[in-house]
């Protein structure tokens, strides 16, 4: 009652009364499972706040200053008290120290209800989980919090990392030589000025230039001319001098230098490159700061005028701001060149809204008629969404999919010149969304080709249909003449056959996936009913499909390579396999393949049952030393979520370390895509409750490398992942901290459970799919348990770590690799090895746009390994 007449009077009473609740009645309000935890826990709620911060939604250009749920620190700290150098028996100097707010917490579950939380606008769990929140909520010790700024304009949080920056070049400044020798090497590997395979597209083939010297592509075509300007053109032979003044194909026209759109920019990436059907226009986007928010642009490929498209008012107007329009790098041209089609995003950068704009040069000033449309919007948060046009250009799709579920919705492009102002009219839907179905589809033959796991199925069936809406109830299997189906999504534990993908054209189908865990190419002739797999002469490979821009096309392109041939592009035909022309080999300027080898392996996991594979390559004089019982240096690498396999490809970039007698060893854990499917989903993969089995199967193999296989020791592993790759390496080393001498976490997703909780922060909504909401009783426990910024280890030696980051990234924010360098220090400072984080403050996600500032920081990433290892 005291709360309810004056709630600023009464907090004293009501946080008492709140801590001695949580004391008294932990065990009867919470599953017993976390009952323990949440004890742990009560330290650590906060003193009675003497303000109260109220937080709410942001817009779209402006970020919230401070994280939600965050309790307000003891007055009496300061906030401009920054950092201070720490006093370390070690000879390094000293890192960056900052304050620590020992009160500050963040909630999982229900918000208190001081913060007067707005759950409409920032829900806490998804509108249909079934889970109960946490009740009463738990907080979690977020003392380095206040290190997240969405603004990115903080001083003293600025300060920090520049301060982090000058400590990770002070521990590294004797590296300069050993950089700049290994950058030279990847320059050495590679060919400056090269070209992509040309492929066919209408009248043209289009490909990409690069420069020596210049650090972005260039994007080129030539007319196919005397070559023939069909859908089924021979590519002629390149006749190409190596020179960059030489023209790849004669005619040759540069029709997009990205070298000159980033003039004067620090960061510039290009997103999706679109010629307009008549091919007199290209649509491209461009992100200028790495947050992956595009501007999109129409280029007048005559005249050269580049317009770029802006928000219009109600009448087809500009605004009066001339605002540039703000898109996902998702866009489709429509049937002709007056037609544009392009995702927005919401607060969240999720993309959302599907818009159609006719006449869009209107945004140039030149015509005052352009109709922008709302065709399609979706408003869960789980699923995100995308634009894209059939092979045979007959229907715009509207993808829409969380990582569980997903829906399509189609537009006839014949009909796109009669939508309407009502989004409900617009689209029709092939199939309506149900829990757990993912499809997707491709249109031929008036008929729809549909992969899917419908009915439960652990691995995607393959799967036709007359091509209209609501077609559920008619998708049957594509038979063979044997009426056996092609892809029946069961799951075959003899060879792990998995469908990916499909490309559907005239009269075949080809199908990308796995089998015995390496990537496969299947090819099916619609009128035979025959399929064929694709066979190459190496037993261990990667390969994948080409880009295809025509439904009438007789031959197909892939691009083949292993963890020890270069890759090739090569052209074969749909009608005899047999009948192949390697059009491309990429050259690697002193590359010497006999004097290198590759293997898969395998490792038996902790379960006793699930064979984990591993691709290993190495210099043969290297495994010689191991075959003779030395043991040499290895470098682990990882991922293993999100069903994303990591391939046993090619890289130049892994030659310094091989050269230094190191063997390069891809772990092909639990999480990812290799095996089908069940490698990734409950209950045997390493999907939510079974997430761990990423990180056990990670630390097994490691362990196997020193144990087992007695390869390496402790003092001579290092370990790297990036971003979901990041987690995999945060999570191993905190469960064998003593196992690996170097640790490189690229954009890593360590912080997983206060970012999971909290709905503010960019993407976080949709992935409560792939990891599981913290914010929910179900979930919270298990993922308390690996988060690793909340299980460092005190008192152990943990590796020698480098940490990356991106001041401008979206997907895993600059304060949670800053959060964990400090919290690593913090729990562990008589550790001897140092813990250096390198922030990029100029570049999101995906590191530098400039291809040699990225061979740059590879090379620093490189020099910090082999300095650890003591390799240099």
């Amino acid at each position: 009652l005291s709360m309810v007449r004056n709630p600023s009077l009464a907090l004293p009473t009501f946080w008492t009364l709140y801590r001695r609740i949580l004391t008294t009645t932990t065990q009867l309000l919470l599953p017993i499972a976390f009952a323990s935890t949440l004890a742990s826990h009560l330290a650590f709620i906060p003193k009675p706040p003497a303000t109260l911060r109220r937080l709410s939604t942001f817009p779209t250009n402006q970020r919230l200053k401070s994280p939600p749920f965050a309790a307000v620190v003891d007055p009496t700290k300061s906030f401009s008290s920054a950092m201070s150098s720490s006093t370390s028996a070690s000879s390094h100097p000293a890192p960056p120290k900052p304050r620590r707010d020992e009160d500050r917490v963040t909630y999982a579950g229900l918000p208190p209800p001081y913060l007067h939380w707005d759950a409409t606008k920032n829900p806490r769990q998804a509108v249909d989980s079934p889970h109960p929140l946490l009740n009463p909520p738990v907080p979690i010790p977020d003392p380095y919090g206040w290190l997240r700024d969405d603004s990115r304009t903080n001083p003293e949080i600025l300060d920090h990392l520049k301060r982090e920056n000058e400590y990770s070049q002070s521990i590294t400044s004797h590296l300069e030589s050993v950089r700049e020798g290994i950058y030279q090497e990847f320059l050495n590997s590679l060919q400056e000025t090269d070209y992509s395979t040309p492929r066919s597209r209408g009248r043209y083939w289009y490909y990409t230039r690069t420069f020596e010297g210049k650090s972005y592509s260039a994007y080129c075509r030539a007319p196919k001319g005397s070559y023939g300007g069909g859908d089924n053109a021979v590519l002629p032979k390149i006749e190409w001098d190596g020179s960059k003044e030489t023209p790849i194909l004669p005619e040759e026209e540069i029709y997009l230098d990205v070298n000159e759109l980033a003039k004067d920019k620090t960061y510039c990436s290009v997103g999706a490159v679109l010629p307009s059907p008549s091919h007199e226009y290209i649509a491209y986007t461009v992100d200028y700061s790495g947050d992956e928010k595009y501007e999109l642009h129409v280029r007048n490929l005559r005249s050269g005028v580049d317009v770029a498209l802006k928000v219009l008012d109600a009448n087809g107007g500009k605004c009066g701001e001339d605002l540039l329009l703000e898109v996902s790098d998702s866009i489709e041209w429509g049937r002709d060149d007056n037609t544009l089609y392009y995702m927005t995003m919401d607060e969240q950068q999720r993309p959302f809204r599907l818009y159609q704009r006719r006449y869009w040069n209107a945004s140039s000033g030149t015509n005052e008629s352009a109709v922008e449309t709302l065709l399609k919007e979706e408003l869960d948060e789980l699923y995100w969404c995308d634009v894209s046009k059939s092979l045979d250009e007959k229907h715009i799709f509207m993808d829409m999919a969380s990582k569980e579920t997903s829906e399509v919705w189609f537009l006839a492009t014949e009909e796109e010149e009669t939508v309407s102002s009502s989004k409900e009219e617009n689209m029709k839907c092939i199939a309506p969304r149900r829990n757990k179905v993912l499809y997707e589809v491709e249109h031929a033959q008036n008929r729809w080709y549909i992969w899917t796991n419908v009915d439960n199925s652990p691995n995607m069936k393959l799967m036709t249909s007359p091509a209209v809406p609501d077609s559920a109830d008619q998708w049957n299997l594509l038979l063979d003449s044997n009426d056996e189906p092609l892809f029946d999504g069961s799951l075959d534990t003899n060879t792990f056959k998995a469908l990916e993908s499909v490309l559907v054209l005239k009269n075949h189908v080809v199908i990308s996936g796995r089998e015995e865990g390496v990537p496969r190419v299947w090819v099916y002739n619609v009128d035979g009913k025959q399929m064929r797999r694709l066979e190459f002469e190496e037993k261990d490979y990667d390969v994948g499909l080409l880009g295809h821009y025509e439904a009438n096309a007789t031959s197909i392109g892939v691009a083949y390579d292993s963890m020890v041939t270069p890759t090739q592009s090569i052209e074969i035909s749909l009608s005899d396999d047999t009948q192949r022309t390697v059009l491309k080999s990429k050259n690697v300027p002193g590359y010497q393949k006999e004097i290198f080898g590759c293997e898969r392996l395998h490792v038996l996991s902790r379960d006793g049952t699930t064979q984990i594979p591993v691709s290993v390559v190495y210099k043969r004089d290297t495994m010689e030393k191991v075959k003779n019982g030395e043991r040499v240096p290895i470098h682990l690498y990882g991922y293993g979520s999100y069903g994303a396999s990591i391939e046993a490809d090619f890289r130049a970039t892994r030659l310094p370390l091989l050269e230094r007698g190191m063997i390069y060893v891809i772990a092909h854990i639990r999480g990812g895509g290799e095996m089908g499917r069940q490698w990734y989903e409950e209950p045997n993969g390493a999907k939510y409750l079974c997430k761990k089995n990423t990180f056990y199967d990670f630390v097994d193999v490691a362990k196997a490398l020193v144990d087992e296989w007695k390869w390496t020791s402790s003092d001579m592993l290092s370990c790297e992942g990036r971003s979901a790759g990041g987690l995999l390496i945060g999570a191993s080393i905190n469960m064998a901290p003593e196992l690996f001498r170097v640790a490189i976490l690229g954009v890593p997703f360590v912080d997983v459970v206060v970012t999971m909780t909290d709905s503010t922060i960019p993407l976080t909504s949709g992935e409560w799919v792939e990891w599981g909401n913290p914010n929910e009783e179900k979930f919270f426990q298990y993922m308390m348990e690996y988060s690793p910024m909340n299980n460092v280890q005190k008192g152990r030696t943990y590796p020698s770590c480098w940490l990356t980051g991106g001041l401008n990234d979206p997907r895993v924010a600059y304060w949670e690799p800053a959060k964990f360098a400090a919290t690593l220090r913090h729990e562990n400072p008589d550790n001897p090895n140092p813990i250096c984080m390198k922030m990029d403050l100029s570049a999101g996600h995906f590191s530098a746009s400039d291809r040699y500032k990225y061979y740059k920081e590879l090379a620093a990433d490189y020099a910090f390994l082999l300095d650890q290892l003591n390799l240099v």
